[in-house]
């Protein structure tokens, strides 16, 4: 398959019969802290999810569905590379960057005429040299300056890190019984008793966004990325949009109207609750754009979460049946909600038990862009066409995840779990067994041996991409 670029710049693809059809938009949206149990499709009876579970009634819905790691920042670096993110230096959340060396999927895309845009949380390095903020921001992370429109992107409404989910530049002078500046609070009604909460947004130029910045988090994400869907479509340019939500990271906030189906609950889950309501009314209007500019067709609508549900199981995020939660290697840490929406190319109401993560999104838009993927790195992510197409269901390279002293290695059926420091290991069959209750390793130690050395090779490969030697 080869791409023709028209004088104007919207691309074609020569599909096998010779038939001319357009090449299609991305869009990744992604949750912050989701749990796998927060929708209405896999399960929820309390969280009300109504146009996610609309989109996963009309797209594909992964299942096995992986954040690259169990917290932020890594897995926001494999979706743009395809890259494990301790092959370039994101280990944890606020540590690395994004480097020069790394190229993205926004690169890529933008160099083959699309219109690229960022809206939302980025994580993957600072915004600003000069104003201390966030985390790292200012002159003590200037090491780490790596703002989306360094990678690739030519639109941008960032921020470093979290911010409330509701008022994000704001937080109360005085905290209300059961509210914290950890955890949320009901939204602010009187502004004259709030403070800064000393995050900010960040555009294209460099310069801090000081205006239309009340109100719903999720709402304030998509205000700023339909315009620049809208200006694409106008100017017949395919986009690639990236739409990373805040919610429901801490400190959750919800306004009255969200947080009103949810009266009965404590201030914690209401707000928790509320403000993933206002995020899949996001989602909603987000669709409802597409459809009505008539590109939903052919636009590749992702949608994940970036780890598990913060917090204990006393915590409002759920993690479903699932061992563990945000920070962990267990199923709980790293399987969250995945769909795609792509009317053209997906079948309506499809649902695939496949071994997928974020790692997967770079080579799978480069082919079905028609572009190669790139063999002079090594690519921890694969091409997702043929699951999409209904017509692969065993995942024969395995997924590899390191974090802190754990690392696993997921097959299509086993899971490894190998604890460094301790050097102790078990094995789960999660067909059978994926809440991960039921330790397989000593009745196994063949399998053990032979994942093992399978997932060290893996691991050298990521330390000799650290210390710049890629082939």
């Amino acid at each position: 398959m080869r791409a023709i670029v028209l004088r104007f710049g919207l691309a074609l693809l020569l599909t096998g019969a010779g038939v001319a059809q357009e090449r299609p938009n991305i869009v990744l949206v992604m949750a912050d802290d989701l749990g796998w149990g927060d929708v209405g499709f896999n399960g929820n009876k309390v969280i009300r999810t109504p146009h996610l579970d609309a989109m996963a009634a009309n797209g594909l819905v992964f299942n096995r569905f992986y954040a690259a790691a169990p917290v932020c920042s890594p897995t926001r670096g494999s979706c743009l590379t395809g890259r494990h993110p301790t092959r370039y230096g994101i280990l944890n959340a606020n540590s690395g960057h994004l480097k020069p060396e790394e190229e993205t999927l926004a690169e890529i895309v933008k160099a083959q005429g699309y219109a690229t845009g960022h809206f939302g949380k980025w994580h993957l390095g600072t915004l600003t040299k000069t104003v201390v903020e966030a985390n790292r921001g200012g002159p003590r992370g200037v090491v780490h300056f790596s703002p989306p429109q360094a990678n690739g992107f030519d639109v941008c409404f960032a921020t470093e890190s979290k911010v409330p989910t509701h008022d994000p530049l704001i937080k109360p002078k005085v905290f209300q019984k059961g509210e914290s500046l950890k955890n949320g609070w009901d939204a602010i009604t009187d502004h004259s008793e709030s403070e800064p909460y000393r995050t900010h947004y960040w555009d294209e130029t460099g310069a801090m966004v000081v205006d239309k910045l009340l109100g719903d988090d999720s709402k304030l994400i998509v205000d700023r990325a339909l315009p620049f869907i809208e200006r694409s479509v106008k100017a017949k340019q395919p986009f690639f949009t990236v739409i990373w939500f805040h919610a429901p990271h801490l400190p959750v906030v919800a306004s009255e109207a969200h947080r009103a189906p949810y009266k009965e609950h404590d201030v914690h889950e209401r707000n928790y609750f509320g403000c993933v309501s206002a995020l899949d009314e996001q989602v909603g209007r987000l669709r409802a754009t597409l459809r009505d500019l008539k590109v939903e067709d052919n636009t590749m609508l992702w949608f994940c979460s970036d780890n598990g549900p913060e917090g204990n199981q006393k915590s409002p995020g759920s993690a479903g049946p699932f061992r563990g939660r945000k920070r962990s290697l267990y199923e709980g840490g790293v399987r969250v909600p995945g769909i795609l929406e792509w009317p053209i190319k997906v079948t309506k109401g499809a649902v695939t038990e496949f071994p997928a993560v974020t790692s997967d999104y770079l080579p799978t838009v480069l082919t079905a862009l028609g572009l190669p993927v790139s063999t002079q790195k090594p690519m921890d992510g694969m091409d997702l066409t043929s699951v999409i197409a209904g017509k692969l269901v065993h995942r024969a390279k395995p997924i590899g995840f390191h974090s802190r002293n754990i690392l696993t290695w997921n097959t299509q059926q086993d899971k490894l779990v190998h604890d460094s420091k301790q050097d102790q290991t078990e094995l789960y069959d999660l067909l059978a067994d994926p809440s991960e209750s039921k330790d397989l390793a000593k009745a196994m130690p063949d399998k053990v041996a032979e994942m093992k050395t399978a997932l060290m090779a893996w691991k050298d490969s990521c330390a000799k991409s650290a210390r710049g030697e890629d082939d």
